[in-house]
């Protein structure tokens, strides 16, 4: 039988993958995703269809079943709670949490997840805007569109931003791109950002920044 552990970033990633937009998650999607052979994924997601985690048909997408979308959701929980932990508590930067979380999401008990999230005052999103998962599953996520498409003069927040890349990360940040900040689009490439106090300044991105940002809309 497959370790927990591997069963867990399976179930995490095929949750992720639908998080912010509606398209299920293909075998080779999934292989690239986790750095696998194909023929593994496929004899993997085997294995979790027989748990009754996922629902799957040859060479088909790959959805969660009732019983792997509480599991996964569980483990997202734990995750981005130890990423917010570790930013809010020991000044971890938000490029630099995602690693350790991977490594202590299957160490920490529940007594101690729970008592961190009371710790934090029961977040409802992590550093980059991802929404952590209540102890039953649910998550509360407002309307989004992705920068790419955002049509020029769209006024929102910043409601998350891919942790994918920690270069981009520190970019973003550098030019005061953050969770939460007000910001008119330009373009894909440009926003303008609208502070609370003082005059609006113009940023330029980088170029990957158009897949990684997403605002309210």
């Amino acid at each position: 039988m497959p370790s927990s552990a591997a069963i867990d970033d399976y179930l995490k990633t095929i949750y992720h993958h639908t998080e912010w937009q509606p398209e299920r998650i293909t075998p080779s999607q999934l292989a690239a995703e986790l750095g696998l052979a194909p023929s593994s994924v496929t004899e993997m997601v085997q294995k979790l269809a027989a748990q009754g985690l996922v629902t799957h048909r040859p060479y088909g997408p790959i959805s969660l079943s009732d019983a792997g979308a509480r599991r996964a959701a569980s483990v997202i929980r734990r995750h981005r709670l130890i990423e917010t932990w570790l930013v809010r508590e020991f000044g971890y930067a938000w490029d630099e949490v995602h690693d350790e979380a991977e490594v202590l999401e299957h160490a920490l008990s529940d007594r101690l997840l729970e008592g961190i999230d009371a710790l934090l005052g029961r977040p409802r999103f992590d550093p980059h805007g991802d929404a952590i998962p209540d102890a039953d599953g649910q998550v509360h996520r407002e309307p989004f569109v992705l920068l790419a498409d955002a049509a020029p003069g769209h006024t929102a927040r910043v409601l998350r931003v891919s942790d994918r890349d920690s270069d981009l990360l520190r970019s973003l940040e550098a030019a005061g791109v953050a969770v939460g900040a007000h910001v008119a689009v330009t373009d894909a490439a440009t926003l303008r950002l609208i502070p609370d106090e003082g005059p609006a300044r113009s940023v330029t991105l980088p170029a990957a920044a158009a897949g990684a940002v997403w605002l309210s809309a």
